[in-house]
């Protein structure tokens, strides 16, 4: 008998469930030093109260929907400039920090003074080799480690960027703008370094992260977009084209 009750069906379309997103680092070489991303979170918080903000909805959305990248390294840089006003870089930690002096050149440079943002902050950037990719509409945000509680907080601010990974593939680097250059940067292997959030097309839908393989038709794809950076400006103009080129199945789960 008909009692003028509509069934909602169930939405079985692909943007209903969770977007996953594939994660990568570009290279082999010093892999092992470095941490998978994680979903943020506050172990150990008091979850005992129903009113505790740890078991509030909106925190436990908004956690949910960011990544933690951590510190490979443990580094002591100062900054300074030489007889001739040039800026460099100086390895506090010398001979007994970790990283050798032959590799810190490899993973932290300073940008060069003339694309500064601002005249008086020096930009350096630390290489991460990490790499997002995804393949339905999905965008990445890098942004500070905001929950993170610092003893001694940073001498200046990090910037990060948001880009479409599902067409534009690159490897995140971690980017300092020195404000008090009197102050050395310190940081500290395993602390957070910086946040990613991933937004797709519907904000309900929650992220799966899922670290992927390197395949050939993905390092193929990936090399189309390595040190274009460097030969035109506007990189977001080739958006297009390289989502155009996108391998037709780009995510293979690593066993």
């Amino acid at each position: 008998m008909d009692v003028g009750i509509t069934l909602e069906r169930p939405d079985y379309s692909p943007k209903s469930g969770p977007v996953t997103v594939g994660w990568f680092l570009l290279e082999d070489s010093g892999s092992a030093v470095l941490f998978p991303p994680e979903r943020l979170s506050n172990r150990g918080a008091n979850r005992t109260h129903a009113k505790t903000a740890s078991r509030c909805p909106g925190v436990v959305q908004l956690e949910s929907r960011y990544f933690v990248l951590r510190c490979p390294y443990d580094l002591h840089i100062g900054f300074e400039r030489d007889a001739q006003g040039v800026a460099r870089l100086v390895n506090r930690a010398g001979p007994q920090g970790a990283v050798r002096a032959g590799k810190l050149g490899k993973i932290l440079h300073l940008v060069n003074e003339a694309e500064w943002r601002f005249p008086d902050r020096p930009t350096i950037q630390l290489s991460l080799g990490y790499c997002f990719a995804a393949e339905e509409i999905c965008y990445v945000t890098q942004l500070d480690a905001f929950a993170h509680y610092r003893p001694t907080p940073l001498p200046g601010t990090i910037f990060g960027g948001r880009f479409p990974i599902h067409a534009w593939v690159r490897p995140l680097m971690w980017a300092f703008e020195w404000h008090d250059t009197g102050k050395d940067l310190v940081l500290k292997r395993g602390n957070p370094l910086c946040y990613c959030q991933f937004e797709a097309d519907g904000p309900d839908r929650p992220i799966q992260l899922i670290a992927v393989e390197r395949t050939p038709e993905l390092e193929r794809w990936v090399a189309s977009m390595q040190g274009v950076a460097s030969l035109i400006n506007q990189t977001f103009s080739l958006f297009r084209a390289t989502e155009q080129a996108r391998p037709a199945k780009l995510l293979v789960p690593k066993s």
